[in-house]
């Protein structure tokens, strides 16, 4: 592989690892802490409390799933693609909780900026150094 398409791609590796973390560790967190994971006290619902942990092992998987794109990158364009629409779409719906709920905490924020500006960049730049590849440049 030519220089320039692995210096793009080592450093799009490092970005999804660092990226990944996120949903990795949130994910987690919300799996074994449950609703309280967000500040929130008991007693809640059990129906919430099953529906967050429900959520939350599907957001530890998606962040699991980033990582395995990880190796042969340039390899793993539907999956990033795929990947990427998933965690789009959950943006959307958080975008659509701001609207109708009002603004959540900043670190709500800050990953509604992640899923609709910054993960779409990623899987554009992806599908970029998959062509490169392709064509040997």
């Amino acid at each position: 592989m030519e220089p320039t398409i692995l210096r793009q791609k080592r450093i799009l590796q490092v970005l999804v690892a660092m990226f990944a973390a996120t949903p990795v560790l949130t994910g987690l967190a919300g799996v074994v802490y449950g609703p309280s994971f967000l500040g929130l006290d008991p007693p809640w619902p059990t129906a919430l409390d099953s529906h967050f942990r429900f959520l939350c092992g599907i957001f530890l998987g998606l962040g699991l799933a980033w990582y395995s794109c990880i190796p042969d990158l340039e390899l793993k364009t539907g999956r990033a693609r795929l990947l990427g629409a998933l965690t789009f779409a959950g943006g959307l719906a958080r975008l659509f909780s701001l609207l109708v709920a009002g603004a959540p905490s900043a670190g709500h924020l800050a990953g509604l900026g992640m899923e609709l500006v910054v993960v779409p960049l990623l899987v554009f730049w992806q599908g970029r150094i998959a062509e490169m590849a392709r064509a040997g440049r």
